[in-house]
């Protein structure tokens, strides 16, 4: 049977309404330990409040049958500004960093916050085409994101795209995960473009 998906901006109201369902998500994507899931949804709900918030879903249906759709994937992000707590402490992380501009990568951006795909659809270019949309058209000069520190999926799209590594091996607090956190100018790279190595010095264009 054919399959179609949808995709669909969602404004603040209509993306509290769904939350539970974006943890599922979350959840089968990630697998991350249970005691993160504690309180995720208030982070959530406390994120769509934000200014410039945009957020989109991934629904993919069988056969035109609303009643098999499925939630694929969700992305959402918003304008970065300092009193955050992911900029406030990824902003001093960069201030510390040797790199010249690096701290530049916050002064104007656009965080994506989240994007994650059900594990039965990545590589489907599902989180590609959310990512895409996510950014496309934003008054903001950079995009930032932090994800996992590995050779990941994910990791390969982001620098297809332009992102390139802000920091590596850091750690939000004592018992995370080493992540990084990769910056780009916007808009994107397409990603028929040839991806070139991420530069040494990371320093966006004024």
């Amino acid at each position: 049977m054919s399959q179609t998906v949808t995709f669909t901006e969602l404004g603040p109201a209509e993306f509290r309404l769904a939350i539970n369902r974006f943890i599922a998500v979350y959840r089968a994507a990630m697998n991350p330990p249970e005691r993160t899931l504690s309180g995720r949804d208030a982070i959530l709900d406390r994120h769509a409040a934000n200014p410039g918030f945009r957020a989109l879903t991934a629904v993919l249906g069988t056969g035109g049958s609303q009643s098999r759709a499925v939630l694929a994937g969700f992305t959402y992000g918003f304008h970065g500004l300092p009193g955050q707590w992911w900029h406030d402490t990824v902003a001093g992380a960069l201030a510390m960093s040797s790199a010249p501009g690096a701290a530049a990568w916050l002064t104007d951006s656009f965080e994506v916050a989240e994007l994650h795909v059900l594990p039965a659809y990545q590589g489907s270019g599902i989180g590609r085409e959310l990512l895409t949309r996510l950014t496309a058209g934003r008054p903001e000069r950079t995009a930032v994101l932090s994800t996992a520190d590995t050779e990941s999926r994910a990791r390969r799209l982001y620098r297809r795209v332009g992102f390139t590594d802000l920091l590596t091996a850091y750690r939000f607090s004592g018992g995370d995960p080493p992540y990084a956190v990769m910056g780009a100018t916007l808009p994107l790279r397409s990603v028929a473009a040839p991806a070139p190595d991420p530069p040494r010095v990371p320093r966006p264009s004024s």
